[in-house]
């Protein structure tokens, strides 16, 4: 017969093991708040966003399964409570953005995950409270070790480049009217954009000094983000290049926060290029790419966003021409 008493002990129990994941998670996190120049408590490291969800999710499941065992879909899911806790803790405190919360999610849950059933499978294997405890102490630190000297190691430099392109019904002369300079966008000639709605900038507007090499643009995007576009490759109703200088300095931290500032230390945005193509009678495909700079010490992770956060930004900047052009058309 189950016992009745089953059910408000395991919810105590959970609470108790997430709280204690959490709090964890929360004092490393709160270290690089209180010591922000100390390379231990960096957050863009392997330590802070690989190591350290995987030990929320130890400690958590170790609490648990210490003080009565568990189900295997216990110590797989369990962790993502301390996980999204924790988010959401550091967004009410302005800690980290909306973007950053995103990017971090999914890699930390399946760490968080890992380390619950690595946890789980300790406990349940290992008969030495002493060896455990041991182990404990080792996951916990792992994180805050690993951190000041991965950088030497693994950080590096990438360029990145990315195409779009999209079919537009109209000649070449009144496209390139359209990307030569962009006037200004309105929110209702934007289509639905997962960037725009985890917080990235929409683009508002393009103005131009002068037509030719040597022009300089002004790209702005909401939120008080400018880019200047120095123009070097000028081809009238064929192609359009410039290099990109944004101007970082001047990037509100509540738009883009320092992990995602564009011009930082992680990321900037470096060239652009229109190129038209006619494909028949009436219709060119416009291909836009760009060429963007990640540093980090997980690039392998990192352009996974960054070329979807490109690509999409760049799908919603044609989407605006492709209306333009054939509304004119029309």
């Amino acid at each position: 017969m189950d016992n009745p008493n089953r059910e408000p002990n395991d919810k105590r129990l959970f609470l108790a093991g997430a709280s204690a994941g959490l709090v964890y998670g929360l004092l490393v996190r709160g270290g690089s708040i209180v010591f922000p120049r100390s390379e231990i408590f960096a957050e863009m490291t392997v330590g802070f966003l690989f190591l350290l969800p995987f030990a929320m999710g130890f400690i958590t499941i170790f609490w648990v399964e210490r003080r009565s065992p568990k189900r295997a879909a216990v110590w797989a899911f369990l962790p993502w409570i301390p996980i999204f806790g924790g988010t959401i803790a550091t967004m009410l405190v302005y800690w980290e953005g909306m973007i950053c919360a995103v990017l971090f999610l999914p890699i930390s849950m399946t760490l968080s995950t890992l380390g619950g059933l690595a946890a789980g499978y300790m406990v349940r294997c290992t008969s030495s409270r002493k060896a455990g405890n041991l182990t404990l102490g080792c996951i916990l630190v792992l994180p805050l070790l690993v951190a000041p000297w991965e950088g030497r190691v693994l950080s590096q430099n990438e360029l990145r480049n990315v195409d779009t392109s999209i079919l537009i019904h109209a000649s070449p002369d009144i496209v390139w009217k359209n990307i030569e300079r962009v006037r200004e966008i309105q929110a209702s000639e934007l289509e639905p954009s997962w960037t725009h709605r985890i917080g990235f900038p929409a683009p508002l507007e393009a103005t131009l000094s002068s037509e030719g090499i040597g022009g300089v643009r002004h790209a702005t995007f909401t939120g008080g983000v400018l880019f200047i576009e120095n123009v070097d490759e000028w081809q009238p109703n064929q192609r359009l290049a410039f290099s990109i200088h944004a101007q970082s300095s001047q990037i509100p931290k509540w738009t883009l926060d320092d992990h995602v500032r564009v011009g930082g230390r992680f990321l900037d945005v470096l060239r652009g290029e229109y190129v038209i193509e006619p494909v028949s009678n009436g219709v060119v495909c416009l291909r836009l790419s760009s060429k963007h700079r990640l540093t980090t010490d997980f690039n392998w992770y990192a352009r996974l966003w960054t070329d979807a956060i490109m690509n999409d930004i760049q799908t919603t900047i044609l989407e605006v021409v492709r209306n333009r052009c054939e509304s004119t058309r029309r």
